[in-house]
């Protein structure tokens, strides 16, 4: 038995057991920055980029799964000093207003009620509980912006925006987005109706967790000054809409090479065993070529595990490896 094994199976309590450090793409201390250090980009990629920066168009991004796409935004974000990226994750269920903003109705109205069982009322207009109420218990306490609503903010610089796997959602979804995309801007319902009374609401942004991250809305609209940096990926497991698609720039993600894959391996790994590596980038490249669906962070993790100081025996690496590089559209 090699002693990569740090569980063993036999039952016994060990105390103390110290963990391996964990791949430098799993370390989520410093998980967009990793990103942001190692993305390898092509000519193409970055001709594509400052075409979208200048016409301030977002980028569809198209490719095999594990091909990069995700990982795109965050060198953007961080070679031009734009903040942390924005993450707008689709499924099947997204609509457009979660990804705008999340009013939680049912908590305001709770507390309202609370504060009317507790507090006496004085009845002297049919609407005095009402306001009372809204006086007590800020709307803005219940409105958080989501990321695609974060990213309209009015703001000197623009920020960076991952609309992630956009091809998972209802086909409603893109022809929902086509005014926000358009216009740079949207409106909040729930703060129009109050507007008169109460024209500047203070609310959290996406990721804000403190009264300082606090972002004032007036009128119930959020227009931005500059149109943020937009990258929305795709799957292709759907067909966009023409009209969402003329308003994006187009960008097909093109599988790795050999020299790219030894490219990626090293940015994320350092000076590993080359021939390890050499091997394991030529057994992907030839299931690839199978028409065998890999992943390149599949392939990461094979050389993590193979070069590491702890790596499984010969005899155990034959039934690892197969595990790790197993087709993603075999059973």
């Amino acid at each position: 038995m090699s002693d990569w094994r740090i569980f063993k199976g036999d039952h016994e309590i060990r105390d103390q057991v110290i963990l391996p450090p964990a791949p430098p793409w799993r370390d989520f201390q410093r998980a967009a920055e990793h990103r942001a250090m190692t993305f390898q980009i092509g000519d193409e990629e970055i001709q594509l980029i400052n075409a979208a920066i200048y016409l301030r168009r977002p980028l569809l991004i198209t490719g095999a799964p594990g091909s990069g796409k995700s990982s795109l935004p965050y060198p953007l974000a961080y070679e031009l000093g734009l903040g942390s990226v924005l993450r707008w994750s689709i499924n099947s269920r997204s609509t457009l207003t979660e990804g705008l903003y999340h009013y939680d109705a049912i908590a305001r109205l709770r507390d309202v009620s609370l504060s009317h069982s507790t507090v006496p009322q004085i009845q002297t207009q049919s609407n005095s509980q009402v306001v009372e109420g809204d006086v007590q218990h800020n709307i803005g306490d219940y409105l958080t912006l989501g990321p695609l609503g974060t990213a309209l903010l009015p703001c000197d610089r623009p920020r960076v925006l991952l609309i992630d796997e956009l091809d998972k959602s209802d086909i409603d979804l893109p022809n929902d987005l086509l005014h926000v995309l358009e216009e740079g801007c949207f409106e909040i319902p729930e703060l129009l109706r109050i507007a008169n009374k109460q024209p500047e609401v203070w609310l959290q942004p996406s990721g804000g967790s403190k009264d300082s991250d606090r972002v004032c809305i007036r009128g119930g609209v959020v227009q931005c000054r500059e149109f943020p940096l937009v990258v929305i990926t795709s799957n292709g497991e759907c067909e966009m809409p023409a009209p969402f698609l003329r308003r994006c720039l187009r960008l097909r993600m093109p599988e790795p090479d050999a020299e790219k894959l030894s490219r990626i391996v090293q940015a994320h790994l350092g000076d590993v065993d080359a021939g390890a590596a050499g091997v394991l980038i030529q057994e992907f490249i030839e299931a690839r070529e199978k028409g065998r669906l890999v992943a390149t962070d599949q392939l990461l993790n094979a050389v993590f595990l193979v070069t590491n100081q702890r790596a499984p025996s010969d005899q155990e690496w034959g039934s690892v490896r197969q595990v790790l590089l197993q087709a993603l559209n075999e059973g």
